[in-house]
């Protein structure tokens, strides 16, 4: 199988890619891409994320190579730029560039943006994907490919204070003791000096608390009714929703962090009296995330359960759906 390109070469160069279709994820050779106008690049690692086990059930109703988070060398520019040779992370929106959202410099909510691995765009988990140059981040030499695979939710979880204010005194609350949630609660903890997670599994709850974050089982929730300023929701749950409306105080703020495709029952009764707004978080920029990793102050060594090789992809997806495992990562060597 062709792992590389070659000058003047005119066939169809293939490589492995995790791919979904009709709710079925399989490991099979396909096409390089060759988007015109974007850099090559060679993934080294991608992560595992909820999102790609929700594609699979069928949320966003994609299909193709899945996978969003990941770290690469770029082996091709259109314009032969320095970032040839360079370990690179990813911004996954691709916006069209013409709209006025674009305009303004966020293609997040770009209304025609492609997105990598979950909407109209072939992801990360390949032994290679495409994004434009604007897209790319260079990862210094001091974070290890094993940390740099995290910059995307991290940077999700960074996203939120692009959302609401936070600061020292705000009295903050994560419900989640996931991968997403402890990675909130870890990036909060430098804005404020009030993090408490509610969780189910002890051993992620000590995750969250050796980073400063005081923890509780879920069933203590409703000792702690209308106490929050902000509420977190990052369970990935239907229950999780209700739990954030029992928290947070009058006034106070819900940040949805959770995608699946369930739906949420609840009484909006509660929203209308104590005033109480929502308001959804997806993806943050990678540069505060990428300072946070740099400068040591978010660990991210402790939340790898597994590794897999590319090739062993669904037997991955299957390993991360278990019950209390964290983060699964590929290894496209």
């Amino acid at each position: 199988m062709a792992h590389q390109r070659r000058a003047g070469y005119k066939g169809v160069l293939r490589m492995k890619a995790l791919r979904v279709a009709d709710g079925r994820a399989v490991v099979i050779g396909h096409e390089m891409p060759d988007e015109a106008g974007e850099c090559l690049v060679r993934v080294s690692r991608s992560g595992i994320c909820n999102t790609d086990l929700e594609i699979v059930r069928g949320y966003a109703g994609f299909r193709g190579t899945i996978g969003h988070e990941f770290i690469g060398v770029v082996e091709q520019t259109p314009k032969g730029s320095q970032l040839i040779g360079k370990r690179v992370a990813g911004e996954i929106n691709v916006g069209c560039e013409q709209c006025a959202v674009c305009l303004s410099g966020d293609e997040r909510h770009c209304a025609y943006r492609t997105v990598l691995g979950i909407k109209g765009r072939d992801g990360a988990h390949a032994e290679y994907l495409s994004l434009p140059e604007r897209n790319l981040v260079e990862i210094p030499k001091n974070v290890s490919d094993e940390r740099a695979v995290f910059l995307e939710p991290l940077a999700a979880a960074c996203g939120i204070i692009e959302r609401v204010d936070i600061d020292t005194d705000t009295k903050v609350a994560v419900i989640g003791d996931g991968k997403l949630g402890i990675l909130c609660a870890r990036s909060l903890r430098a804005r404020s000096g009030s993090i408490t997670m509610f969780g189910k599994h002890r051993r992620k709850l000590a995750l969250a608390e050796k980073s400063g974050a005081t923890v509780y089982f879920a069933t203590k929730v409703a000792s702690h009714a209308r106490t929050f300023d902000v509420v977190v929701e990052a369970s990935g749950s239907e229950s999780g929703f209700a739990c954030a409306v029992e928290l947070v105080r009058p006034r106070g703020k819900i940040v949805l962090k959770s995608t699946f495709s369930g739906r949420s029952v609840w009484e909006p009764s509660r929203i209308v009296v104590d005033e109480i707004s929502i308001v959804g978080s997806r993806c943050g920029r990678f540069r505060p995330a990428l300072d946070l990793l740099s400068n040591g102050l978010v660990d991210v060594s402790d939340l790898v359960s597994d590794e897999f090789a590319l090739s062993d992809g669904v037997a991955a997806l299957d390993r991360a759906g278990e019950p209390g495992v964290m983060k699964v990562l590929l290894n496209m060597r």
